[in-house]
């Protein structure tokens, strides 16, 4: 089971990258966005939750395993964040690769409230609810980007 546990938490490996295994573990999130984006909401909403309840206790258990909470190797959690940045858009490039590196823009800088999260519920929901916060911060701005931004630099190029 422990090591079930493991593989999830770090989505299947990608947490144990040397340097930046938080931007690996989000890597994970491009091809799952790439099997979610045609479904319908109501569908991409029971799978995300789905997904949100496995990794906060794949995270939990993790980080009891490693004696951290938020132990670098635990990544689940970026994935979660990151459907929550690209929910319910279409898959294309630039939707994937600009949200994610909206998510991890907010993720790095966890604003409030996901630096409460992070600093004051020292467990798996904890560890994964700052990411859902960062989600959310990366999905208001994806947004934004994709209806005022990237029209207006089209115009000009």
């Amino acid at each position: 089971m422990n090591r079930f546990v493991l593989f999830v938490s770090s989505n299947a490996g990608l947490g144990y990258a040397p340097v930046a295994s938080g931007t690996f573990g989000t890597l994970a999130g491009i091809p799952v966005f790439w099997l979610l984006a045609p479904l319908p909401p109501w569908l991409y909403t029971v799978t995300w939750i789905g997904l949100l309840a496995i990794s906060f206790w794949a995270s939990d258990l993790a980080g009891k395993h490693y004696g951290v909470v938020d132990d670098g190797r635990i990544v689940i959690d970026e994935l979660v964040g990151y459907l929550v940045t690209v929910a319910f858009l279409p898959f294309t490039w630039t939707n994937a690769i600009l949200g994610f590196f909206l998510f991890r823009l907010f993720d790095i800088a966890k604003p409030p409230p996901a630096s409460w999260f992070d600093q004051k519920m020292k467990n798996g929901i904890g560890v994964v609810l700052d990411d859902v916060v960062a989600g959310l911060y990366g999905a208001i701005a994806l947004q934004l980007c994709l209806r005022w931004l990237l029209p207006w630099l089209q115009e000009l190029f």
